[in-house]
């Protein structure tokens, strides 16, 4: 006995039983919480933004066009590990006044030395062994030394010296594989000092939140609305970008041609190398939009900036939607997920993330959709093994223009992550967190159990499937066990089984019922730290309500609301209850769930 007919046979058990006993027959399970009364004094408008420094992870100092010459001459840049045959061509960067002479000068790791040409440089060089190779790797000038120096991948320490005289020193630790080191300021003023840095990709972007004075959005959820993605896809008039980790929808490729076909410019972005292989699915799919000249590129592979190109996001003109779901039947197609998406227009947004895609699109990393075709052996799925007929979901959460007083527009790697810890960190009333499940060792979970130990209730969502239930109860587990030690109002739940969406796939999360995050960014380390993540940050009552709804309606699971047939079956259980007396009657679902003995895919979602 299974599904809905099994839920509505136990409810009428229940209620025989209940009527024949007196008792008053109680459902086990965790109970919704109530939730906290939100202060009408709470904040009227959107949070002041953190400082450049507070809200990103990148070397933006470093990265950000300066005019400002140098004061004193300095290694700012180092790049030992390029994806070049023995790492040839590795390079450090010099930064110098204008028209500084470096004649006598050395270049030195302590145990070789190479020596500066005669020239007179100013601003950023490029200092080398290999200049040809140098030339392919960066925009700067390219100098080339005299000697054998290498720059070690595994760290090192170099020393610039003018005779006798320290310049300048730089240490640095193991190299990522194209990765650049870029010089921290801390040692600026005082040559003495040994400069220490950071890693950052090549070519990557490194910017802080974009935030807007957006007065009204589109908030909707899947599988419930599932033509809103459709929608814009069909309002574009000049221009459409999509980015998406994988893209297997036919009905999102048809919008795309079809837009292309009116004359709209469409360029298409995924991930070159998903976990497990590119989907059969989306070879038909690319090659229709290759063939109708939509400009397409696939992003990754040795050494790329991003360890996955992960947004789910579109720009059409001024449009911005922004969705956790990939382009996909079972994402944005509304057959499967629970996710959540929203649509605001917004000519400063949609700027700013047009240029993080076309900074994504352009990079050395990403090859043509042609080229991508013809490279990849595509697998398949079984998770996206379709039945005869595709699951229909019911539309429970409506699609709703919502007012907004603001709108942020996060990105991981660059700021999403520290912008997140703020916004939690400001909570003041409640935090709800819904996830497909969420790494332990996260900083933004332990930002979220430092709320409820200032007296945030806190309550997690997290999805039930196969693949995620042993870790997630896991979790809950140890949550719940602090909860109760230190006496804090978190509370944890894996989502019920439910006939409106068949798991959690949504990343969201409402703060103070004030604020609404929405994206792509799941909550472990590798999404904020290494992969292209995209969300948006929705500040204002109304927007976060809409999402706070949908999480209680996610919470308190099933309303199991009866139907003319489930009343017939209830007036047949009582009868047949009124006969049997006080014979106790056990129904249960005595469906048994196989477990493969492992799941063979790390799952990005």
């Amino acid at each position: 006995m299974s599904g809905s007919s099994g839920r509505a046979v136990a409810l009428c058990a229940l209620l025989a039983c209940s009527l024949l006993s007196g008792l008053t027959v109680g459902f086990w399970g965790v109970a919704a919480a109530t939730p906290p009364s939100v202060s009408s004094a709470g904040p009227s408008g959107s949070p002041p933004m953190s400082t450049p420094a507070d809200s990103v992870t990148c070397p933006v100092d470093r990265l950000s066009p300066t005019t400002q010459d140098a004061a004193q001459p300095r290694l700012v840049e180092v790049a030992p590990n390029p994806t070049t045959d023995q790492n040839v061509g590795d390079f450090v960067v010099l930064e110098t006044p204008p028209k500084t002479r470096v004649d006598n000068w050395t270049l030195t790791d302590g145990h070789t030395t190479a020596t500066l040409p005669n020239e007179t440089v100013s601003g950023r060089t490029a200092l080398s062994t290999a200049p040809n190779a140098t030339d392919q790797l960066t925009d700067d000038p390219v100098l080339e030394l005299e000697g054998s120096i290498r720059f070690a991948a595994d760290g090192d320490v170099l020393e610039l010296r003018n005779g006798s005289t320290t310049v300048d020193t730089v240490e640095y630790d193991r190299a990522p594989l194209a990765q650049r080191w870029y010089r921290g300021s801390a040692a600026d003023s005082n040559p003495e000092i040994t400069a220490d840095g950071q890693w950052w990709p090549h070519d990557a972007t490194c910017v802080p939140p974009t935030q807007s004075d957006v007065s009204t959005a589109t908030a909707f959820v899947l599988p419930d609305e599932p033509a809103v993605p459709l929608e814009t896809i069909r309002s574009a008039e000049d221009r459409l970008l999509l980015a998406g980790y994988t893209i297997t929808s036919s009905e999102i490729a048809d919008e795309l041609v079809a837009a292309a076909d009116r004359g709209v410019e469409v360029t298409v972005l995924l991930e070159a190398s998903p976990v497990g292989g590119t989907p059969a699915a989306s070879e038909p799919v690319l090659e229709s939009l290759v063939e109708s000249d939509v400009d397409v590129g696939a992003t990754g592979g040795e050494g790329a900036r991003y360890r996955f190109h992960h947004p789910k996001y579109a720009v059409a003109d001024d449009t911005v939607l922004v969705t956790t779901e990939n382009w996909g039947p079972s994402g944005v197609g509304g057959e499967s997920s629970r996710g959540w998406g929203v649509r605001l227009e917004d000519r400063t947004l949609a700027a700013e993330l047009t240029d993080i895609f076309e900074a994504d699109f352009d990079g050395w990393d990403t090859v043509s959709g042609e080229a991508y075709l013809a490279d990849t052996s595509f697998v398949e799925d079984d998770d996206s093994i379709a039945a005869d007929v595709s699951p229909s979901y019911p539309t429970e959460h409506d699609a709703e223009d919502v007012s907004t007083t603001s709108a942020e527009l996060l990105v991981a790697p660059d700021n999403a992550e520290p912008r997140l810890r703020t916004l939690i960190a400001d909570a003041d009333d409640e935090i709800l967190v819904k996830q497909a499940s969420i790494d332990p060792s996260l900083s933004l979970l332990e930002e979220t159990v430092d709320a409820a130990r200032r007296g945030v209730d806190v309550r997690i969502l997290l999805d039930s499937t196969w693949y995620h239930e042993d870790d997630n109860e896991a979790l809950a587990a140890d949550l719940e066990q602090l909860a109760e030690t230190e006496e804090l109002a978190i509370d944890v739940q894996l989502v019920d089984d439910t006939d409106r969406f068949e798991k959690i796939h949504a990343k969201g999360v409402v703060i103070d019922r004030e604020v609404a995050v929405v994206g792509s960014a799941n909550w472990n380390e590798n999404a904020f730290e290494n992969n292209r993540e995209v969300m948006l940050a929705l500040h204002g009552s109304e927007a976060a309500a809409y999402y706070a709804a949908v999480f209680e309606d996610d919470w308190e699971g099933d309303s199991w609301s009866l139907s003319l047939g489930t009343v017939v079956i209830v007036l047949l259980a009582l009868a047949f209850a009124a006969l049997v007396g006080r014979r106790y009657i056990r129904f249960g679902d005595e469906r048994e769930i196989v477990k493969p003995a492992e799941n063979s895919r790390e799952r990005q979602q």
